[in-house]
């Protein structure tokens, strides 16, 4: 991220912390707007006019909020009338607590808090002993300033008016946003992207559904869950429980703490009705089944499709929009980081909330795989690679995501950037990974496939796979082996080490009917290329192939080609005309080369030097070169 991409963020906020009392009101009336396009939409297929459409739908939306606030008023009221007959319950239900634990126990000293508090609480309201003479008594004296009748009409009516005003404001834009929704639509695409139509209106038509579908359900999902709450707080006896239902309904919209700040008060109440504790215990039950419930089958039924934020980014979000605008940013946080991060998957200027707050992966499955193995995470790479099993089969894993991270690993270190040390660990931890799937093998291997082509014919015999010069190639014959067992041949992995004459006696290639040698580098040396010669005249009988890997041209791109995963065609040609009986680029050829049936080609003659110059002693021409 650059210094000026910081700077320009950081001033976004300090307007938008300095502009609160503008900015609210019309980012408030903007999601409203999103929330009651829908609507509108509606009333217009049903034929009627657009301004009556509006109309119709702010009217029922305001009336809803206004017998939602009146009742949450008077509700409000009655619990600051009961509450003083609450105390005593809560002292004994304390003292008892206290007797349990002991003097120095924490219930202990909240008990004694909580006496303190109420002895102060008694002492604020002093109470005129009998007999006592009026004239003994104390009487408060204050130096009241004596104010003018318009500043005191100021103080009483000030308060009442900036929230009514607040609201009316809302209510007038939201009306005219609906209003002139089409206008205000081509009016954002002239100012962000009259030059690409199609991108900008995608993005506003994502932004649209996924904001305006987010606040719907999230208000039918907070609906079925606020009714079985109200009613069985009425139930238990916890007082006012359309309140605590009402509540609910408008904290369930706070992300992941909206559920726990609204049992707080109903379990408060709970401990403070009654001098037992069952009320306590059924109101905390309740809250558990509910919440239980909506999460696991409400709410994964109803949402059709995610907001597209990650819960990270939701968590920071509802802490940055609390810090900016308080309590109601707080309830807007979500919908206003999903605006966000549409905003980011669409305009270049702000990838950046896309990338942070998105919860889609900002790294393609093979990178992210490199990467894991670079840290010598075997566990996650496990655990990836099995989870992208459940999708997809072993071979097609291999095809799509291992290789092409293999790939990356030998760009890396061709061009000098990946060190011995992190070639070494990253190979150990790739070949762990391979090794950790191998129960899948057994599992493929009998498993019909009805999506795949015909399985070639495997020919009887083992098949060795060979690294063909370092760490890396080695885990790219593990993976060749796998996949080939998977398609029923008898196949084993070894690495480049196993390539030393003193070594190569142990794997009993007399009993062997193919060997593969695998290269990762584009274009592998001759040296190693004269393997297959040497293969070939110890055990004629063996057929040996060579797998320079590269990416297939069909999904070759312009950054995979910058990456150098182009195989070398001079040496597909040159590993055949050292003795090859197959050199391949892919996994596909790789297989058919490895499970063919055809007998091996005959070693051609070396073309050395003595044997240019005995042709040219006796007059003829120099041989066509052959390796």
């Amino acid at each position: 991220m650059t210094l000026p991409r910081l700077a320009t963020i950081a001033a976004v906020v300090a307007v938008l912390y300095l502009g609160k009392e503008v900015l609210l009101p019309l980012a408030i009336a903007m999601l409203l707007t999103f929330a009651l396009s829908p609507l509108v939409t509606l009333f217009r297929k049903r034929g009627l006019p657009m301004t009556a459409s509006v109309l119709i739908v702010v009217f029922l939306a305001s009336g809803m909020m206004a017998v939602f606030s009146l009742v949450v008023a008077s509700q409000l009221s009655s619990l600051a009338r009961d509450l003083p007959r609450f105390q005593d319950n809560i002292l004994i239900k304390l003292e008892t607590l206290k007797e349990q634990g002991g003097e120095g126990s924490l219930i202990a000293r909240i008990t004694d808090m909580a006496g303190a508090i109420n002895a102060e609480i008694g002492a604020a309201i002093p109470a005129e002993p009998a007999g006592t003479p009026a004239a003994e008594t104390p009487i408060p004296v204050e130096v009241v300033e004596r104010l003018s009748p318009l500043d005191t009409l100021t103080s009483l009516v000030m308060p009442l008016i900036s929230p009514v005003a607040t609201t009316g404001l809302v209510i007038v834009v939201v009306i005219f946003m609906l209003l002139e929704r089409e206008e205000l639509r081509d009016r954002f695409i002239r100012l962000i992207g009259a030059h690409d139509l199609h991108r900008t209106t995608a993005m506003l038509e994502e932004a649209g559904s996924r904001v305006g579908r987010y606040l719907l359900v999230q208000l039918l999902v907070n609906i079925i869950y606020a009714l079985p709450i109200g009613v069985g707080l009425w139930l238990i006896g916890v007082p006012n429980a359309v309140l605590w239902g009402l509540l609910t309904l408008v904290l369930r919209f706070v992300p992941y703490i909206g559920s726990i700040l609204s049992a707080a008060f109903p379990l408060f109440l709970a401990f403070a009705v009654s001098r037992e504790w069952s009320a306590v215990l059924w109101t905390a039950a309740l809250f558990i089944a509910v919440e239980t419930v909506t999460s696991n089958l409400i709410e994964p039924w109803l949402y059709g499709s995610r907001t597209g934020v990650s819960p990270l980014a939701i968590i920071i979000s509802a802490i940055l929009w609390t810090w900016i605008w308080g309590p109601l940013g707080l309830v807007m946080s979500t919908p206003l980081t999903v605006c966000l991060v549409v905003l980011g998957r669409h305009v270049p200027q702000f990838e950046l909330f896309g990338i942070l707050f998105g919860d889609e992966p900002v790294l393609e499955p093979h990178a992210h795989l490199y990467q894991r193995w670079l840290a010598g995470d075997a566990v996650e790479s496990t655990y990836r690679a099995e989870e992208a099993l459940e999708e997809e089969y072993l071979s097609d894993y291999y095809r799509n995501t291992a290789l092409p991270a293999l790939l990356l690993a030998q760009t890396d270190w061709s061009r000098g950037v990946l060190s011995t040390v992190q070639e070494t660990r990253l190979a150990v931890t790739a070949l762990q990974m391979v090794q950790d799937l191998r129960p899948y093998v057994a599992e493929e291997r009998d498993e019909n496939r009805p999506d795949a082509t015909e399985a070639p014919v495997v020919a009887p015999g083992r098949v060795v796979v060979l690294g063909g010069r370092g760490a890396l190639d080695d885990v790219a014959a593990a993976i060749l082996a796998q996949v080939l067992a998977v398609e029923g041949a008898e196949a084993e992995a070894h690495g480049h080490a196993d390539l030393a004459p003193a070594r190569l006696a142990h794997l009993d290639l007399p009993d062997c009917r193919c060997v593969i040698l695998n290269f990762l580098d584009p274009s592998p040396p001759r040296s190693a290329l004269l393997h297959v010669r040497r293969l070939k005249r110890n055990h004629p009988h063996l057929r040996v192939g060579v797998v320079i890997w590269s990416l297939p041209e069909s999904t070759q791109t312009g950054e995979n080609v910058a990456w150098g995963l182009r195989a070398d065609a001079g040496k597909l040609a040159e590993a055949e005309a050292i003795g090859a009986d197959f050199a391949v680029t892919w996994l596909e050829p790789a297989l058919l080369g490895a499970v063919s049936s055809e007998p091996p080609r005959p070693l051609p003659p070396r073309d050395t030097k003595l044997a240019r110059s005995l042709t040219r002693r006796k007059g003829g021409a120099d041989p066509a070169p052959q390796g």
